[in-house]
């Protein structure tokens, strides 16, 4: 008999039709009554297959009784219990190493859009504009100092490209970095001052949950960027709008927002911003292999060998 997993929220279609075939898959985003379907169910769930977006509630894995593997699609696991799930002697995957390259070049994609203003001068062109008078001028990124919050297996990658723009290279981290030349500040408000460029590569947990806020914009001053590759929840949104609309920063770069989808409307109408819709793992490459590391982790753990990316 096929192993029974529980499918949270919709994954990527060519990984669902795998795990169809080889598992007992239960869908819990189509169950119309899920405390019904989880007393019907629930005991024989083994597995559960999930997204970073969207974790586990801790409700829910309190109604899995025989949860054994949660496998997340993504690196995120700030929507998991995950007190819990040691408590449980619960293994919690997540794509390890498999997206960081990816997440990396679009935070240098956000930093050269953002300052050479790549999106409004495509918009200029189009316009017609181009022939009525010159575009404006943006700014280098070449030589100019970022600082970049959380210096992870993400947080390096991203210095690292930043080192071949010449670029001066501080960080906030517990750890100290064995790279010559890159700057450890003690905390963030010392790191904004210091930045041209204010890079977030932490995780979206409640130790830091708006750790961006107004006095920490401040810090980052008019000539500075804000660019988040972490998790909406790491900015105070209200305060990250105000900042631009006054100016009192130059510009964001922003590919997640605390309430994603749907994401604050004032956004929209910000001419000093670049907004993508949380694409950093976004290519077809990347996507794939993290399918195929859920695939490979729960084959791993149904034969007994155990997962092959858990988490410490």
């Amino acid at each position: 008999m096929k192993q029974e997993i529980l499918i949270i929220q919709p994954l990527m279609p060519e990984l669902s039709e795998i795990l169809h075939q080889q598992y007992h898959c239960h869908r819990l985003y189509e169950q119309t009554d899920v405390a019904l379907f989880l007393s019907q169910h629930g005991h024989k769930i083994r597995a559960v297959a999930t997204r970073g977006d969207v974790g586990l509630a801790a409700e829910l894995m309190a109604a899995l009784p025989a949860l054994e593997l949660i496998t997340v699609f993504g690196v995120g696991t700030d929507a998991i219990d995950l007190a819990a799930a040691r408590d449980r002697n619960i293994t919690v995957t997540i794509t390890s190493d498999i997206l960081t390259d990816d997440v990396a070049d679009l935070a240098l994609a956000l930093m050269l859009s953002t300052s050479r203003q790549i999106v409004a001068q495509d918009t200029f062109l189009r316009s017609g504009a181009w022939q009525q008078r010159p575009p404006q001028l943006g700014n280098k990124l070449s030589g100019k100092r970022v600082g970049i919050m959380g210096l992870g297996k993400i947080g390096a990658a991203i210095a690292r490209r930043c080192a071949g723009f010449d670029m001066q290279i501080a960080y906030c981290n517990s750890r100290q970095s064995d790279e010559p030349g890159w700057q450890r500040f003690g905390d963030l408000h010392q790191l904004a001052q210091f930045s041209d460029f204010l890079v977030l590569a932490v995780p979206g947990d409640a130790r830091n949950r708006k750790m961006v806020d107004a006095e920490i914009l401040s810090a980052l001053g008019e000539q500075g960027i804000l660019i988040n590759v972490a998790r909406g929840a790491v900015v105070n949104e209200d305060d990250l709008i105000e900042a631009l609309q006054t100016q009192r920063i130059r510009g964001a770069g922003l590919d997640v927002f605390d309430s994603e989808p749907g994401i604050d409307s004032r956004f929209a109408s910000l001419n000093n911003t670049v907004l993508t819709p949380h694409i950093a793992s976004a290519t077809a490459e990347t996507r794939q292999a993290m399918a195929q590391n859920v695939v490979d982790n729960l084959a791993g753990w149904f034969k007994g060998e155990g997962a092959i990316t858990p988490i410490g």
